[in-house]
């Protein structure tokens, strides 16, 4: 190697080492970069996201829960705006707060506690025991008003939070508690309107976000981000709350009186199915929902199938005469009981052999005649005749729980029921099923099936009116004034003198059943009555229902505990006393009974048919 070379191999030796540290720590640094751009331009692991989320307090905003009334705007359920206090007890310690005219205090952890105590009314020492401690969560006071929060909130304690809630108020009580319902500890909707309108009621929770330091605590001073809460809407009821008392009166005094195991009311609107009152002789008290037996939490008119007895002798008769069978003055000859095959059915009284018109058959509630006079409709038209007033099938009513009952198929019935369910045995229904079958009577053979909820209001004062059923006709109008003309014999000819109103026209039918015993065979007897007033242009119905009342079946009647609560009902909705008198029918005919007709054979007689009225078809 020449000198020059090697000169010049010296020269750049030192050079190139530089350049390629250069180099390396050029390319370092580009990683280095490239690194923070890909965390946190890119930020493909969401690492960025995850660490904003830990400097990021999420707080729940509950919605106001609507509001529940009765039909004159009486409030039965309100929500009560509360705030639950809680602390972070790591993050007590002395700190400075700010005060609205911008000059700052520092406060200890003894004068927190005094404070904290001021504004929310507790004693020192609990406060004390609720701020000492290392855990992170811990509640200090639950279900504080508004103004006890904001006393709180202007302390500025960046430890102390406050959780917004509700409470839940019921201000009648037990006042149709049955229907009104109750929500359980975590606010769940647990029973009636309550739970069957939820989604209406409950709204839309909002939330609120806002920052926290390092150690966990609060920046007070640090912007928030708010996600208002959609409030629920209101929920306003056709349960008018001044009948529902008077009728849970009347209906838990007689139910005393008999020492009856339940009772029900029921008070409707025959021309629009509205129900005005719901009364049960036990009712669960929302506001402390854990203290009523688990009975007592629905409805019973609702929830409890019951054998009807003879109010479903209107179903048979409107049947018989909407079919053409028979009329209000057509005789039958009715035997002291009937034997058909090995089966014998009686009647409630000793009587002999006797000519009855099938208004007098009703009005002393024959089981003889109504079966002879019933058995002129086939198996299957006895079915269908119930069937089309509702019975196996529910109403629809807006509770939960309701029972369809039982009507078997035609072709199931044994020999005794298909002449039973003609006056009410071997089949059930609940009581508010028995009450729409005289609601259709009483509304011109169109039936409507009941309904509480009367209107929806939003939020921002927007009414609805839930769609209601159609009104069904299930009998022709000739049909159903003719039903009701027997009915009005009932109670001013028959066996129901004491369900009169004075100064009113009152139709309707009484009831008595065996009681089905859940161990088998049958206990006790279920009694009812169901009636409609004025009979000019009826307007409401009244169905009472008593489960196992004590004492002679011929002492356990409910007509008088009807004319009380019928009475109220027309003097409340100031109902014109009646002008004129209804139609008076023979009950008997002694001169025309048959002597041929006997108990094995009655099922055979005949008599002229007046024919069906096919203008109302």
């Amino acid at each position: 190697m020449s000198a020059s070379s090697a000169r010049k191999n010296r020269l750049f030796r030192p050079y190139s080492r530089m350049h390629v540290g250069i180099a390396f720590l050029l390319v370092l640094l580009l990683l280095v970069v490239g690194r923070l751009f890909w965390v946190q331009g890119l930020d493909p692991g969401g690492r960025a996201e995850a660490a904003a989320a830990q400097r990021t307090l999420v707080e729940s905003i509950p919605a106001v829960r609507g509001e529940i009334t009765d039909s004159r705007g009486t409030v039965l359920a309100r929500t009560l705006q509360r705030y639950d206090i809680t602390v972070d007890q790591s993050a007590v310690a002395a700190v400075t707060v700010p005060h609205k005219d911008g000059s700052t205090e520092t406060v200890t952890p003894t004068q927190a506690v005094y404070k904290i105590a001021d504004a929310l009314g507790m004693k020192d020492t609990d406060v004390k025991a609720a701020l000492d401690g290392d855990k992170s969560f811990n509640y200090v006071a639950r279900g504080v008003t508004p103004e006890q929060y904001n006393a709180l909130r202007e302390l500025n304690l960046p430890y102390i939070y406050g959780q917004p809630t509700f409470q839940r108020s019921y201000p009648d009580g037990s006042l149709g508690g049955s229907v009104v319902g109750f929500l359980g500890g975590d606010n769940q909707a647990l029973g009636g309107i309550e739970q069957t309108q939820d989604s209406l009621l409950r709204g839309t929770d909002g939330e609120r976000r806002f920052e926290i330091s390092g150690d966990g605590v609060r920046i007070p001073v640090a912007p928030q981000e708010q996600k208002a809460a959609e409030n629920g809407s209101n929920v306003k009821l056709s349960l008018d709350s001044d009948v529902q008392f008077f009728a849970e009166q009347a209906v838990r005094e007689r139910a005393k009186q008999l020492k009856a195991e339940w009772g029900t009311a029921v008070v409707m609107d025959v021309k629009t199915g509205k129900v005005l009152a719901l009364a049960d002789t036990s009712s669960v008290d929302p506001n402390v929902p854990g203290k009523a037996d688990a009975a007592d939490l629905g409805s019973r008119a609702v929830s409890q199938a019951v054998e009807p007895g003879s109010t479903e002798k209107i179903a048979t008769v409107a049947g018989a005469l909407d079919r053409g069978i028979v009329s209000p003055t057509t005789e039958i000859t009715v035997p002291p009981y009937l034997q058909i095959g090995s089966e014998k059915i009686t009647d409630a009284f000793d009587h002999g052999t006797q000519n009855r018109t099938v208004a007098g058959i009703i009005a002393d509630s024959m089981n003889t005649g109504t079966v002879i006079m019933g058995s002129k409709m086939d198996k299957q038209a006895r079915h269908d005749n119930l069937a089309n007033f509702g019975v196996g099938s529910a109403t629809g009513i807006e509770l939960p729980g309701e029972s369809t009952g039982i009507l078997a198929p035609a072709d199931q019935w044994d020999p005794r029921q298909e002449y039973t369910v003609l006056f009410g045995q071997g089949v059930s229904q609940t009581p508010l099923r028995t009450a729409s079958i005289f609601q259709a009577v009483a509304n011109k053979g169109r039936q409507i099936e009941p309904r509480l909820v009367d209107s929806v209001t939003a939020p921002d004062g927007t009414v609805t009116h839930p769609e209601r059923p159609e009104p069904k006709q299930v009998l022709s109008e000739s049909a159903a004034q003719q039903t009701l003309d027997i009915m009005e014999n009932v109670v001013t000819q028959g066996g129901a003198k004491e369900a009169a109103v004075p100064g009113y026209r009152v139709g309707g039918k009484t009831g008595t059943a065996e009681a089905p015993s859940e161990s088998g065979g049958y206990e006790g007897y279920t009694t009812s009555f169901v009636g409609v007033a004025p009979m000019e242009d009826p307007q409401y119905l009244v169905a009472i229902t008593m489960q196992r009342p004590q004492g002679d079946v011929r002492t356990l009647g409910v007509t008088s505990t009807f004319s009380t609560i019928m009475s109220q009902v027309l003097h409340h909705f100031n109902v014109a006393p009646s002008t004129t008198t209804g139609p008076t029918f023979d009950m008997q005919v002694p001169q025309n009974v048959d002597r041929d007709v006997t108990p094995t054979n009655a099922l055979e007689q005949t008599w002229p048919q007046p024919g069906r009225d096919e203008s109302q078809d």
